[in-house]
């Protein structure tokens, strides 16, 4: 069975609770997408969050299901699907927000689109610490604007959408997935 990789993004409430997670699966050498999952928790989506206003954007793809059954359908498709590592932008952030999730290995996509080393699109004049690391503007859009060169892309803060860009992001960098560090 082909081994595959998951990545994820996740969206917080004012109160850091996760309102969506938004996943997409992959081949892990060609990384073509081969399945997509959206869940909303109903228990936490009423609560305060920033962007709530897109919580519904992909709704005919939405799961309304509660955290503890939506996590135990998740990892059923990962196992089903022959998932070891899940991969996300500033992955430290989504692995604490989802300790069901800890058992699997966690890598991060931006420890390497940061870097002028990894990232050659990063530009000449771009402020770099000596270490090769952007000093500032390495979010998701800076560095989808900087790999795609659509000046005019802006993330929406969909779970999914989020998590569908970051896979974009793995693409354009064309780096093997064994490059990416574990956190």
């Amino acid at each position: 069975m082909k081994k595959r990789i998951a990545v994820i993004d996740t969206e917080t409430t004012y109160y850091d609770d996760v309102m969506s997670i938004g996943i997409v699966i992959a081949d892990s050498t060609d990384l073509t997408a081969n399945m997509s999952l959206y869940y909303v928790f109903p228990e936490e989506c009423w609560k305060p969050a920033m962007y709530s206003n897109v919580l519904y954007y992909n709704d005919k793809r939405t799961i309304k299901k509660f955290r503890g059954e939506a996590m135990e359908e998740i990892i059923e498709h990962f196992e089903k699907e022959n998932v070891a590592e899940i991969f996300a932008y500033n992955a430290l952030f989504d692995k604490g927000h989802l300790p069901e999730l800890s058992s699997y290995v966690w890598k991060d996509i931006m420890k390497l689109a940061a870097y002028r080393q990894y990232n050659p699109c990063i530009p000449e004049d771009a402020p770099c610490y000596k270490t090769g690391r952007l000093k500032s503007g390495y979010g998701v859009e800076s560095i989808m604007r900087m790999l795609s060169g659509a000046r005019n892309y802006s993330e929406v803060h969909n779970a999914l959408c989020d998590a569908e860009d970051e896979l974009k992001i793995m693409q354009l960098l064309k780096l093997d997935i064994d490059r990416y560090p574990e956190i």
